[in-house]
């Protein structure tokens, strides 16, 4: 646990991570404490996400993978999922202006086929019309699931075993990870979590193998660039061993 941060040290710039993961949690019960509607803390937390993205961009990270929506997710009330959804394509479409400011490039990864179709137009037009932008690439983790994602990984290298495409006995942890959503990305070097819940949920597993964890206390509504500081701080203080001593 960290406390905010105003300021950035410059330890802190000079050991910046490549590539921030997010676990946005605590929307829900942002709105339950205050006696609002769950999709208020929605709402809300949609301005955390604009300011998040804002502020690395400002500090130069290159990565931000933020876990927009869960396989999970799917499986909460219609009305939430239906509400989310159109929130999801409303900021697409207000933020081009934003993020095209911020020279911004959008990715997203999931299984994108099963946003509504609306939300995949939008999400194409976002992406095309930030295409080109070479500063920080913003990555939405949309219908995303670590689980999924490696079954689905699975599955193609066992139908190309079977084609005779590939010899499984060259399968290694290269050729794995060129298979999975993530295939264009460096793994997370950090990854935060808000609400003070202590798990991944089912986020990128395969990719935070060796990415280093900062739990925060704060619900994602209430997430802002001092708190971002703060992880990134506690971050630059770490000693990356990655297996060795």
């Amino acid at each position: 646990m960290t406390s905010p941060a105003l300021h950035l040290s410059a330890q802190a710039r000079a050991n910046l991570p490549v590539h921030v993961a997010i676990i946005m949690d605590g929307n829900g019960r942002w709105a339950k404490q205050r006696h609002l509607p769950r999709i208020e803390g929605h709402r809300r937390g949609v301005e955390s996400v604009r300011a998040i993205v804002r502020a690395a961009g400002e500090i130069g990270l290159k990565y931000l993978t933020l876990y927009a929506f869960s396989v999970e997710n799917w499986n909460r009330p219609k009305d939430e999922v239906d509400t989310l959804m159109r929130y999801l394509a409303r900021y697409l479409k207000d933020e081009i202006g934003e993020l095209h400011r911020n020279n911004v490039r959008l990715e997203a990864i999931g299984q994108i086929y099963r946003l509504p179709e609306f939300v995949q137009t939008q999400l194409a037009k976002t992406r095309a019309a930030l295409a080109h932008h070479n500063g920080l690439t913003l990555v939405l983790a949309l219908s995303y699931g670590g689980r999924t994602e490696i079954v689905e990984a699975a599955r193609s290298l066992a139908a190309q075993a079977r084609e005779g495409r590939i010899d499984p006995a060259e399968i290694n942890e290269q050729v794995v990870a060129q298979h999975l959503y993530t295939r264009h990305l460096p793994d997370p070097d950090l990854l935060i979590r808000t609400s003070g819940e202590l798990r991944v949920s089912n986020f990128l597993l395969w990719q935070i193998s060796y990415a280093e964890f900062v739990v925060m206390p704060d619900l994602w509504p209430d997430f802002r660039k001092p708190q971002l500081f703060s992880a990134l701080e506690e971050y630059a203080r770490r000693h990356r061993r990655f297996g060795a001593v």
